[in-house]
């Protein structure tokens, strides 16, 4: 069946590839040159082109979104090789998780505009990607591997930088979205930007609703499950002010609430469920550049509220209501700089972290009234670093070293280093090897939490190893391959110490291994494009159960591959018609997968394959409309076990600058 399947894909591929016509298209002029040698920043904090660089990046810049309009941030995350977001096709307002190469959730540092992003209310510390709409997004960098040294906590497996629009040259440019799809889904952008020789300007504010469909599956055959469906709306500003040719000072702020429904857990409905979340972003950034000299400095300010409210006339779990609460605060500031000359260039810096968190819980039950409640008068924490990297670059060598010192308020220091080598040969052919150390520290919850929390924690420590080349061809295609190896130790893991009243607490007992390997490959031409991307991976994670002191438990071993496919494939075709109308497919195979199941064995999750298609037409430079069509096979599969993912839908769309 799988071989069929493969077979029509290539079949229906080929022969779009093949429908070319012969009018010159001046939107892909220059296309093959800019693919296949972008400018990173993410890679190394300044601008540099990927050849020039032993680190993995993979860039999604502003055609390629144009190319997958109709979809969220989360699901043109998942077309990237080795990225895996859980939740990414399920309801509105799912909390959606991301993996790079099996890692564990929180293991992948999220960046917006290169200041991380993250909530320290939640365990394991990510950011909520329902905060961010696609139409706010300029660019997309995927920095795979370890870089704690630039980047500090959280990137262990990668990071992803999610770069926003930028002001227009224009003194005034107006920009409007309108998106209809399935589950009568509306988005609706609106916003305006502009410069002048002195001051860049951009407002801009989006809305989002939708009915959506049943979170959870319904297996009782009675089809009586709500819909859980999402209103949201975000607000944007940016100021900058170009004090002088050589100084310019940025202040923004954004704002971001929707209110969603949710069902109480897997295959279990609960119509009166609903979650409200809001997200507010402020700060500054002030920069110096003259010469060969690059000084940045960046403060920023981050509050999340999180709501969830079960007032259980329709009840789907063991509380008649119930009432969770949380605050996290994170306050962020960073200085660096950049100096450049001749061969060398290095990079020096620091930043400080402080976090908080309040989180209050409430439910009733057949069991009575209970309450517990973690305030930011304890549940505190900070950290300072100080960090370094020089590169070497001459006749194609490309070598680069760096370290970082961290001090944490709670558990003292640990540091980490990189060492990326590559060497470009005759402009066509690159190798490298990168290794790398990395370090997550405890969140807040895990530190802090009265009843299952540990304050002696210690963060865990990862080292990564990977090597690869990638061929250059006429311009046109390019083919990289990576072999990869994750460790990590000190793995913090949830023990129980009374398996009979189940409780326990937070341990840096587990040790985890991950590695595989990745293909990639892309070939463009005026007329069309194709891009493929396979990505195996395998994992393993080791507990030390023994050490809780309890000799009933026993040393284990297990697969930690949750939700992580161990093979992936993804293919992306574009034929570009003429100067108004393109077409592209995306084929997506999803290997087979393991669900933790609470107090038994993981479920296996079955393998999938999803087409999508997307048509576009351009009216002008300023205008463009689309039709999108996802999931056209009709797919039924889980992505999380008990939660529905999309079935066939569509989006149409309209655009406009003007």
């Amino acid at each position: 069946m799988k071989k069929r399947i493969f077979v029509v894909a290539a079949i229906f591929i080929s022969s779009k590839l093949i429908a070319q016509i012969s009018t010159k298209d001046s939107a892909s002029q220059g296309m093959q040159e800019k693919a296949l040698d972008k400018i990173t920043v993410t890679a190394s904090k300044y601008e540099r082109k990927q050849s020039q660089t032993a680190k993995l990046v993979t860039i999604i810049d502003k055609q390629q979104l144009q190319d997958l309009q109709g979809r969220t941030l989360s699901e043109v995350l998942n077309t990237v090789t080795g990225v895996t977001i859980n939740g990414a096709n399920n309801s509105p307002g799912t909390n959606q998780r991301i993996s790079i190469r099996g890692s564990s959730d929180g293991n992948v540092l999220l960046l917006i505009d290169g200041i991380p992003a993250n909530d320290p209310s939640v365990i394991s510390n990510y950011f909520d990607l329902n905060f961010i709409n696609l139409s706010e997004v300029e660019r997309i960098e995927i920095l795979k591997g370890s870089h704690s040294t630039l980047y500090g906590s959280d990137a262990v497996s990668g990071v992803i930088n999610i770069i926003t629009k930028k002001a227009e040259s224009r003194s005034f440019s107006p920009f409007a979205s309108l998106h209809y799809g399935s589950y009568n889904t509306i988005n609706a952008s609106a916003g305006v930007n502009g410069n002048s020789k002195w001051l860049h300007y951009q407002t801009y504010l989006a809305a989002i609703s939708t009915t959506g469909f049943s979170s959870a599956a319904d297996t009782t055959g009675s089809g009586n499950f709500d819909k859980d469906g999402l209103q949201q709306y975000i607000f944007k500003n940016d100021l900058s002010f170009q004090l002088s040719q050589s100084v310019n000072w940025k202040f923004y702020s954004s704002y971001s609430h929707y209110k969603a429904d949710v069902d109480a857990a897997a295959f279990t409905d609960d119509a009166d469920f609903t979650v409200k979340n809001k997200n507010l972003q402020a700060g500054s950034a002030f920069g110096w550049k003259k010469g060969n000299n690059n000084l940045r400095l960046h403060y920023q300010f981050n509050y999340v509220h999180r709501f969830y409210l079960d007032d259980s006339v329709s009840r789907g779990s063991f509380a008649y209501y119930s009432q969770n609460k949380y605050i996290g605060r994170t306050h962020f500031a960073e200085l660096y700089d950049n100096f450049r000359k001749n061969k060398w260039s290095v990079l020096m810096g620091g930043d400080y972290r402080f976090y908080n968190t309040d989180q209050f819980y409430r439910s009733i039950s057949q069991f009575g009234p209970f309450e517990t409640e973690l305030n930011d008068s304890l549940a505190k924490m900070w950290q300072l670093s100080s960090y370094a990297s020089v590169v070497y670059n001459y006749k194609g060598a490309n070598i680069e070293l760096g370290g970082r010192l961290n001090h944490h308020s709670k558990y003292g220091n640990n540091s980490t280093y990189t060492f990326n080598p590559s060497w470009l040969v005759h402009e066509k052919l690159k190798l490298f090897a990168n290794l790398a150390t990395a370090f997550k520290t405890p969140s807040l919850f895990q530190l802090f939490d009265p009843y299952i929390g540990n304050k002696d924690l210690n963060p865990e420590k990862t080292k990564t190893f990977e090597a690869g080349f990638e061929i250059y061809k006429a311009a046109k295609a390019k083919l990289r391959t990576t072999v990869f190896y994750r460790q990590t130790k000190q793995f913090i893991q949830f023990i129980l110490t009374d398996p009979i009243f189940f409780t326990g607490h937070y341990e840096n007992i587990a040790r985890q291994k991950n590695y595989g390997a990745e293909a990639e490959f892309s070939f463009i031409s005026e007329k069309w494009k194709l891009e493929a991307g396979y990505c195996f991976t395998k994992g393993r994670m080791k507990s030390r159960y023994s050490e809780s002191g309890n000799p009933l438990l026993k040393d284990t071993t297990f697969n930690n591959l949750y939700r992580v496919p161990e093979n992936a494939v993804t293919v992306f075709a574009e034929c570009i018609f003429d100067k108004h109308f393109r077409f592209n497919s995306l084929l997506k195979f999803t290997g087979k997968r393991w669900e933790p199941v609470y107090a038994s064995a993981p479920a296996e999750l079955d393998s999938y394959f999803t087409i999508d298609a997307t048509g576009q037409y351009l009216f002008n430079n300023k205008m463009r409309s689309f039709i999108s069509l996802k999931n056209i096979t009709n797919k039924k599969y889980f992505d999380v076990l008990g939660y529905n993912a999309r079935r066939f839908n569509f989006t149409i769309g309209l655009s406009v600058e003007l």
